[in-house]
């Protein structure tokens, strides 16, 4: 089964109140199995819009990274970083098909 991401681009605009989010988001990370594959991290951007910070969760499965997100226990979090950062969401389904 193919696993679930969250790929995310942050622009923190008050990293002390971004750091309430931080804290508060372990607890629905850990509940819903989430690994961070990016958090942070040098980049470059070579086509496109970027914002200053990426991160990648990998998932189970899509469903979980769905359930993770919707969950009350996310939402409080995603409460705290309302407006101490503005951000790009997807949540999106892995491929585990045939490589070239």
């Amino acid at each position: 089964m193919a696993k679930g991401y969250w790929i995310v681009r942050i622009d923190v605009a008050d990293p002390d109140g971004y750091q309430a989010y931080i804290k508060a988001n372990a607890e629905p990370f850990r509940k819903f199995g989430a690994k961070f594959i990016v958090r942070g991290g040098q980049f470059e951007a070579m086509e496109g819009s970027s914002r200053s910070r990426n991160v990648v969760l990998e998932f189970a499965d899509y469903a979980t990274a769905l359930a993770c997100y919707r969950s009350p226990e996310y939402q409080a979090a995603h409460a705290l970083r309302i407006g101490n950062s503005e951000a790009d969401l997807v949540v999106i389904e892995g491929y585990d098909g045939v490589q070239p």
